[in-house]
């Protein structure tokens, strides 16, 4: 991204296009944010520039990349060609990961929000990105302690590349509803399934669902009014919940909170990289699909913020409430044909309880929310990353 970040505004939207038109489909890339942990008592600790001193000339070295406070750390499986390659990549990061944390006496968790870490007490690290991000946004960057999964996906034409992003906004709730692991935040259980959500998407400027673009122009256009009106002077300062990426020709998934069980990682980036296809797919096949307003899929977000799998989503085809399993399900059902042809098929499923409900099940168990979060990072770790 360095050399994306020297590039002027328009040689920078140049060269993505190219590079759109030039591109590979059904590549993907998943990265994943950790917490880091003191081992003794669980708290959030800055040691993220020992970590990452100590992976050098590593084979995990050039995966490992700070992600705004020095209590967190994430690892990248870089862009493989399938799914059977990010699979293996992803557990294989894990282990890395975990190694290194064990060598320099600290622990990890995957959960997308700590339950009761101070933000006060978080150090932004010191790089010229986040440098600028602090400047800008003071309190809103100093309060996002937050831990997300994300997954590019490579798709071939600029034009369509934005047509497929248009196409994930719709299913944004439904990522989000599967991949909810937030339940506790400052020490309080807070009710919701994703409070990540609620402190980086609505606090955040342009963040959350985007508006739908008319083909790569009309994005364009939007990014040009951004920089000519100085409210952005890097185009990772477009945070939205999928964009098309300026410094790779990728549809990247941002909605999702971090997993702590690898295999339900896997199968979360199984359906984006499935639903990314079967959306190309249907452009390809001149199938319709439809472009909500975010007024509409905002009622999901919510939905899937406040009760994840528990409770309904908005089906708008029927303009009725249906259950949030049923309707990934269906999901599921209609990207399977494509799903068998890339891979992906095998690791589609609906966890039954998903994250933060077996966080909710075992708080009525055990009665305190950070006992939970000590049983969580303390199991096996090639199940947690820690």
């Amino acid at each position: 991204m360095g050399d994306q970040q020297r590039l002027s505004p328009e040689e920078q939207i140049r060269s993505a296009r190219e590079a759109f038109e030039d591109g590979h489909d059904f590549t993907i890339a998943v990265e994943e944010e950790f917490a880091i942990l003191d081992p003794d008592t669980l708290e959030l600790t800055n040691r993220f520039e020992e970590l990452k001193a100590g992976a050098a000339g590593t084979a995990l070295d050039e995966n490992l990349v700070g992600e705004l406070i020095a209590s967190e750390i994430e690892v990248k499986t870089g862009r493989c060609a399938n799914f059977g390659e990010v699979v293996e990549l992803m557990a294989e990061r894990r282990a890395q990961l975990g190694e290194l944390a064990d060598r320099f006496g600290v622990g990890l968790a995957a959960t997308g929000t700590h339950p009761w870490s101070r933000w006060q007490d978080q150090r932004i690290i010191d790089t010229p990105h986040y440098r600028r991000n602090n400047e800008l946004l003071q309190y809103v960057v100093w309060r996002n302690n937050s831990f997300g999964l994300h997954a590019h996906i490579g798709i071939r034409g600029a034009d369509r590349a934005v047509a497929v992003a248009n196409a994930f906004r719709n299913v944004l709730p439904e990522l989000l509803a599967l991949s909810a692991s937030s339940p506790f935040l400052e020490d309080c259980v807070t009710g919701l399934h994703s409070a990540r959500t609620e402190i980086f998407t609505k606090l955040f400027p342009r963040c959350g669902v985007p508006d739908a673009y008319d083909g790569w122009a009309g994005y364009e256009e939007y990014v040009r009014f951004l920089y000519a009106t100085q409210s952005i002077d890097e185009h990772t300062q477009i945070w939205w919940s999928v964009r098309p990426h300026l410094a790779f020709p990728t549809v990247e998934v941002r909605i999702c909170d971090a997993q702590p069980d690898l295999a339900e990682a896997q199968s979360l980036a199984a359906l984006i990289y499935a639903l990314g296809a079967r959306f190309a797919r249907a452009l390809d096949e001149g199938e319709e699909l439809p472009n909500l307003p975010p007024r509409l899929i905002e009622e999901n977000m919510w939905r899937a913020i406040r009760y994840d799998l528990t409770g309904g989503l908005i089906d708008f085809e029927r303009g009725e409430v249906v259950p949030a399993r049923a309707r990934i399900e269906a999901l599921i059902e209609w990207v399977l044909p494509v799903a068998r042809e890339i891979g992906a098929a095998p690791y589609l499923s609906v966890p039954e309880p998903n994250a933060s409900e077996r966080q909710y099940q075992r708080l009525a168990e055990v009665g305190s929310h950070r006992d939970v979060f000590a049983e969580l990072v303390r199991r096996p770790r090639e199940r947690v990353g820690g």
